[in-house]
């Protein structure tokens, strides 16, 4: 294993503990019950959850970038 295949790990384990630290949007029963779904609410992030997402999408596009740079290099 080189360098990047280490960093790819350790973003990996960032990118999954950020998600499941994020709270849902919406009600797992009304997706099953089919009412009005409030996913797409105008609800404007702020705080701790503006931090995860942005830290959430940072880390995924560099996860993509080094596994394509770990591949690159094998």
């Amino acid at each position: 294993m080189n360098f990047a295949d280490y960093i790819v790990l350790v973003l990996g384990l960032f990118l999954i503990v950020s998600v499941a630290l994020q709270s849902s949007q919406d009600n797992v029963a009304s997706a099953f019950s089919g009412e009005k779904s409030e996913l797409f609410k105008n609800s404007k992030a702020r705080g701790v959850e503006l931090f995860l997402m942005r830290f959430t999408a940072i880390t995924s596009i560099l996860f993509v970038a080094m596994i394509v740079v770990s591949i690159l290099t094998h």
